[in-house]
């Protein structure tokens, strides 16, 4: 099946040239021209991935994303804007964005991030030790419990359950977690492995996070 990709853009000439380059690479493609067309699409069926501009008529493309996360929608979010001062990137990612892109772009190369953030979610539901992670609910279960995950959170579980009992460094993390360029201070991976660690004690029999000082993180 097609990814399904829904598209918010206000401009009707990028639009267009947006919803043509995708679907010639076979995406399943819905395009809206303002943010409430989108939120009243996605109680139907929900997208794969969602590629939003920020300065929508109706509202900002950021607050939108946060109203699609409120809802549970974890699917990935691309940004689209004019906006290029690092201030604004980065007030994209915190609202809950998964990469950014300026305009004005190459389609080839929003295709391709296209398809990094959905491979991202396409694993199948992955079991380790006990702990079952789902990626495209965002969530993961043991003994009976089930605790939900932000996408961030999701990757950086993922990524220490990928090599249970090994040191995952800090900077591989890094990478995992956060779109390439993106600016992450080292007090911020530490305070998303603190609400990993707090989530999993929700959850009988789940593994432990251990922090190597200086160096990175175990599972196990």
């Amino acid at each position: 099946m097609s990814p399904h990709i829904a598209i918010v853009e206000d401009d009707p000439d990028l639009r267009r040239v947006l919803v043509q380059g995708l679907r010639e690479e076979d995406f399943d493609v819905r395009a809206f021209g303002n943010g409430g067309d989108l939120l009243a699409s996605v109680e139907g069926r929900q997208p794969d991935a969602f590629v939003i501009d920020i300065g929508l008529p109706d509202t900002d493309g950021r607050d939108l994303c946060q109203a699609l996360r409120a809802r549970g929608l974890h699917a990935p979010v691309l940004f689209l804007t004019a906006r290029e001062a690092l201030p604004d990137r980065l007030a994209g990612f915190s609202s809950g964005g998964d990469d950014y892109m300026t305009k004005p772009f190459a389609l080839d190369e929003l295709i391709a991030r296209l398809h990094a953030l959905l491979r991202r979610i396409s694993q199948d539901v992955a079991e380790v030790e006990g702990m079952r992670l789902d990626p495209t609910a965002h969530a993961i279960s043991s003994g009976g419990e089930t605790v939900r995950l932000t996408p961030t959170e999701f990757r950086l579980l993922a990524s220490l359950s990928a090599r249970p009992g090994e040191v995952v460094r800090r900077r591989e993390l890094v990478q995992v977690g956060w779109p390439h360029g993106a600016i992450v201070h080292s007090n911020t991976l530490d305070a998303y492995m603190a609400r990993l660690r707090r989530k999993l004690r929700e959850l009988d029999r789940a593994p432990e996070i251990t922090t190597v000082h200086g160096v990175g993180y175990v599972l196990g």
